[in-house]
């Protein structure tokens, strides 16, 4: 009977909680939509936008003038990421920022790069972020220049074909504006639903002769109605006590 007792506590709790949620659904929902709202202006207008500029090389390891084997294809595709390490090495963004004249230094060049290899090819992809679309292009393909000489140089390859230039970015790689809207959606109804719980668990007042056998474990005898007037003077009564 006890345990019975305590499962039949637990689900009228949720039953509690989830109709108060319901009742206030409408909070909820314009909450959500105000803070969608609010993290949409944001990311559009309040942070600087970033762009993003890719160019691609294309790599095959092969001596002398031999034609294309299989062996070369696969020594190739598992040679892309020593080629992305020689691409971040420090020795190719020193020389790009010095022939650049940028005013930033290795590490901080280093964060705005990433070299992306695709499984199964020998395509390396170089991506460059700046708040300068410009900027961008011209570092992108700096970076793809230097780079393909240093690989010549240091994997002792024929050539390194460009597969893609770098290209002008016309709109912002980040932030985007809908993800910001979706996570203040979701972060306003969080809040909501925070406090009203909070304002469900804290709240131990009794309104009821079900909250009277709830909480006080005592049956009731009767119930007396109240008059609206009596109401309104009971009301009257516990604001001069707060007060």
């Amino acid at each position: 009977m006890e345990n019975r007792r305590g499962q039949d506590e637990i689900e009228i709790d949720l039953i509690e909680v989830f109709g108060i949620l319901i009742g206030k659904i409408w909070l909820i929902i314009g909450s959500g939509l105000l803070f969608a709202l609010a993290g949409f202006l944001i990311s559009r207008y309040l942070i600087t936008p970033v762009y993003e500029s890719t160019t691609k090389i294309y790599i095959l390891n092969k001596t002398e003038n031999a034609s294309i084997t299989y062996s070369d294809v696969q020594m190739g595709t598992q040679l892309t990421k020593d080629y992305a390490e020689l691409i971040g090495s420090r020795y190719v963004l020193e020389k790009v920022i010095e022939e650049l004249s940028l005013t930033m230094e290795y590490d901080e060049l280093y964060k705005k790069i990433s070299v992306e290899t695709p499984s199964d090819t020998r395509i390396v992809s170089i991506t460059v972020e700046s708040i300068d679309p410009a900027q961008a292009m011209e570092v992108a393909n700096c970076i793809r220049e230097v780079a393909s000489t240093h690989i010549q140089n240091v994997m002792d390859i024929d050539a390194v074909n460009v597969v893609e230039t770098a290209n002008f970015p016309v709109d912002k790689a980040k932030p985007s504006c809908v993800k910001w809207a979706l996570a203040g959606g979701i972060l306003g109804c969080f809040i909501v639903c925070a406090v009203l719980l909070i304002r469900c668990l804290l709240d131990d007042t009794i309104k009821s002769s079900e909250d009277v056998e709830k909480y006080l474990n005592l049956s009731t005898l009767a119930l007396i109605p109240i008059t609206e007037e009596e109401s309104s003077s009971v009301r009257k009564s516990r604001k001069k006590r707060q007060r």
